[in-house]
């Protein structure tokens, strides 16, 4: 979902959701990941740029989760802040909700900055802390259609071993 109204969330609904996110497993419990709960309009608006393309509507979410990591507390930080991102998806779409993951690790602004750099400016990061993304939640802002089911790749499925029947 990329397109939000104006409507607020609910502390509840923060909270819900910040549950979820801290729920979600881990490596070894490594738990190396944080969330930086964003609402400020002016902080949302900076955020927005954090991407050359496809971060604007940040700026018009209610809120946005900045899911970083530390590298040096787990060698599969990746792996934990992306179920750490889609379990905040999936909360937030089971309350009704909008999101929309924002890819920060590997990508860069409009002026060449990378995105990661450019997200640690805008909320003063530790450095030791990795950014993987930025989830932008709100109510929705359009109906989208149900996915289509008859469109499944059920060829990209091998029973038992590659090429398998």
């Amino acid at each position: 979902m990329r397109k939000f109204t104006d409507e607020e969330l609910t502390q509840e609904e923060v909270v819900t959701l910040m549950k979820a996110a801290l729920m979600a497993p881990t490596s070894k419990r490594s738990n190396a990941w944080q969330f930086i709960v964003v609402d400020d309009k002016e902080i949302l608006k900076e955020l927005s740029h954090c991407k050359e393309q496809s971060s604007q509507f940040i700026a018009d979410a209610a809120l946005a989760v900045v899911v970083v990591a530390d590298p040096l507390a787990s060698d599969v930080w990746i792996e934990d802040a992306s179920i750490a991102s889609i379990y905040l998806q999936l909360q937030a779409e089971d309350l009704g909700l909008g999101s929309c993951w924002v890819q920060v690790r590997e990508r860069y602004t409009a002026s060449g900055m990378s995105s990661d750099e450019f997200v640690h400016g805008v909320l003063d990061l530790p450095l030791q802390l990795q950014v993987l993304s930025v989830v932008a939640i709100g109510h929705k802002g359009m109906e989208r259609k149900p996915f289509d089911d008859s469109h499944l790749q059920w060829e990209q499925i091998h029973l038992n071993k590659y090429g398998g029947q």
